[in-house]
């Protein structure tokens, strides 16, 4: 099983939404391997894969902490297995 995760934020753009995401992922121990993020028309997009080998939490510690982050901030956040993920995308 992969280590792997895929994290989607999106909502209404406002400030210190990647300051609180990335602050409650430190505090998860999940590490960000890559991110992107993006402003379309005033919604803010950001795609994280992470790696959650080292957290001495469990993915679905990981998964309702950053879930009731979202709420928090009044953003969705969505964090999937990066193998579900990829099979759910997959072409063909």
């Amino acid at each position: 099983m992969s280590d792997k995760i895929i994290v989607t934020v999106q909502g209404v753009d406002k400030i210190g939404i990647v300051a609180a995401v990335t602050a409650k992922m430190a505090e998860l121990e999940v590490n960000i391997e890559d991110i992107k993020q993006t402003l379309m028309q005033g919604h803010f997009v950001m795609f994280m894969l992470c790696n959650i080998e080292k957290s001495n939490h469990s993915f679905k510690e990981i998964k309702d902490g950053l879930t009731g982050l979202g709420e928090e901030l009044g953003m969705e956040i969505w964090v999937q297995k990066k193998e579900i993920f990829d099979n759910m995308h997959k072409m063909g």
